[in-house]
């Protein structure tokens, strides 16, 4: 009998199937693209239109977890009809399509509008794309292959917010409070990058069936049917975490009110994403061969230390550091906990488990958000950090007593 002919293996770039870079330069470019036109709407939404920090936290708040209902449906949606390009390529060429419309924002309520429409189209892609890079990753380099496609995402990133950095020196110099010029500057540059990463998601990435689970370093075998036990509490834990962990929006507000000039807020976040880039692969190939749980439990710790710093501070030099700071946690924890939750579920459930997970995430900003922006107004603008460092240790001490290896 003639032999089968043996398996062609994937076509890889640096080291990975070729999805999970073209995912990577996807998230690149939309990502310089929204850190241009995004990063800085609470500086808009307060230096410009001159609302509060309330208005900051309900747009924040509202429009990620709306984006969460879109997360759960799109997920099950690319597990029943095994169609998770095209899920991703309609969310990001919905988000592309309502960037525009920031140019003619005049009020808060506008801006929430938008917001909201890019936030839908964020919510139909992630859970489908994510579910594709798992897909397209062998078990035992699923830390590696998350990590480069975070580490590719915040390169585009910093690279957004440098541009974002040249264009407000240009524009208005060293000023401590963000110019309507400026801002639409940066909405007009971020359109173009947007539109790149629909172009490159449609001709580029391919369909990729879910592969089977195999056993390998750091990987938890699922229960046989529904989901494991150990995942209901990983997705319980992070409900607790995300509580106090408000949208960076207040961060970006913590920066200024400390006295920090707009674009020193631009360069302190390019700082965040370099230290994110730096960290992001080597954490994610430390949880491939150590196990996610200790990475995700100590990314957890620094983010308590980061949030605590951040209600102590009083000097802006203090500021640099912790968004430094704040990038170590990004990196080490992104990554890895995605990776984690495709170690927990079987493989055709992955687009559901990761609408569950963001859409989890995603409720708990609401109440997290609003949450931080009362006590900002009513209290201090410390108090938000220090509530979210305390529910982050809450929720690290909780991740190590009720979820194991």
């Amino acid at each position: 009998m003639t032999e089968p002919p043996p398996e062609i293996p994937p076509k890889q770039i640096w080291g990975v199937h070729r999805n999970i870079f073209f995912l990577g330069v996807v998230s690149l470019l939309t990502d310089v693209s929204s850190e241009m036109i995004f990063t800085l709407v609470p500086l808009f939404i307060t230096n410009v239109l001159g609302a509060g920090a309330l208005a900051v936290g309900l747009i924040g708040g509202l429009t990620e977890s709306f984006d969460a209902i879109f997360r759960l449906f799109s997920g099950r949606l690319s597990d029943r009809f095994k169609k998770r390009k095209l899920l991703a390529v309609l969310g990001y060429g919905f988000s592309t399509a309502v960037k525009p419309f920031m140019l003619l924002a005049t009020t808060w309520e506008a801006v929430l509008a938008v917001r909201f429409g890019d936030r839908v189209g964020k919510g139909v892609r992630t859970s489908p794309r994510d579910a594709l890079v798992a897909d397209s990753a062998a078990a035992h380099e699923r830390g590696r292959s998350f990590g480069l496609h975070r580490a590719m995402d915040t390169t585009g990133a910093m690279l957004g917010l440098i541009a974002a950095a040249i264009i407000i020196y240009g524009v208005q110099g060293r000023g401590l409070t963000l110019d309507l010029a400026a801002y639409r500057w940066l909405v007009i540059g971020g359109i173009v990058p947007a539109v790149l990463a629909v172009i490159v998601l449609a001709v580029f990435v391919r369909e990729k069936a879910p592969t089977q689970r195999i056993a390998g370093v750091g990987v938890l075998q699922p229960e046989a049917a529904g989901f494991s036990r150990r995942f209901k509490l990983y997705v319980f834990v992070m409900a607790v975490f995300t509580l106090g962990n408000s949208s960076d929006f207040f961060v970006i507000l913590r920066a200024q009110d400390l006295g920090s000039p707009v674009l020193f807020v631009i360069l302190m976040l390019v700082l965040f994403n370099a230290t994110y880039v730096a960290v992001s692969v080597p954490s994610g190939i430390l949880s491939d061969r150590l196990g996610r749980r200790r990475v995700i439990a100590l990314g957890w710790t620094v983010y308590a230390a980061v949030y605590l710093g951040f209600a102590l501070a009083g000097q802006i030099w203090q500021i640099w550091v912790l968004f430094a700071a704040y990038g170590v946690y990004y990196g080490m924890v992104e990554g890895a906990s995605k990776a984690f939750v495709a170690d927990l579920v079987q493989a055709e459930r992955r687009g559901t488990a990761y609408g569950l997970y963001h859409g989890v995430v995603g409720f708990a900003l609401l109440p997290a958000s609003v949450i931080a922006g009362w006590l900002w107004d009513a209290v201090s603008p410390a108090a938000p950090f220090y509530l979210g460092a305390g529910l982050a240790f809450l929720a690290m001490l909780g991740f190590l007593a009720l979820v194991k290896e």
